[in-house]
């Protein structure tokens, strides 16, 4: 086991030292908000009593890639299937880049293959939490010294 920053790991996933799944990916871009551990430990006090919400991710295939629908996202349905039960798949003809070219409103998360992730919000965030710094594994940018 080693340490490593949340910029540090997202480095070593993009040149597959490591692996991890498409929700700690977008966790660890969130992380990439902060600067210091003094500052995340404020930050989550500050919130702490906010609240939070359910999410499911909604996988829609393309014909390139898939793309993870969270909530907010202008694709994300309005009733998602939190159980499995009824066993709704989501698909398109189209790539990847047109959807991203068509849309407007992002919550999601695009996978390409299992190590080129992309995550791309711009909602706002409920209950004051911080969105993702929006990070491609194929050309990470991102400051965070955690």
């Amino acid at each position: 086991l080693q340490w490593s920053s949340p910029p540090e790991a997202i480095q070593r996933f993009k040149s597959q030292e490591i692996w991890f799944a498409p929700p700690q990916f977008y966790e660890l871009c969130r992380l990439c908000n902060f600067s210091s551990l003094r500052e995340l430990h404020k930050f989550s006090s500050d919130r702490a009593l906010e609240g939070c919400e359910r999410w499911m991710p909604v996988m829609l295939t393309a014909s390139d890639g898939y793309v993870q629908l969270l909530p907010g996202d202008e694709l994300y349905p309005e009733d998602p299937d939190y159980t499995g039960e009824k066993k709704i798949i989501m698909s398109t003809d189209k790539k990847v880049e047109d959807l991203m070219k068509e849309g407007s409103v992002f919550h999601r998360i695009v996978i390409k293959n299992i190590n080129n992730l992309a995550v791309y919000v711009n909602i706002q965030a409920k209950y004051k939490h911080m969105n993702p710094v929006m990070i491609n594994s194929d050309c990470s940018d991102y400051s965070s010294r955690l």
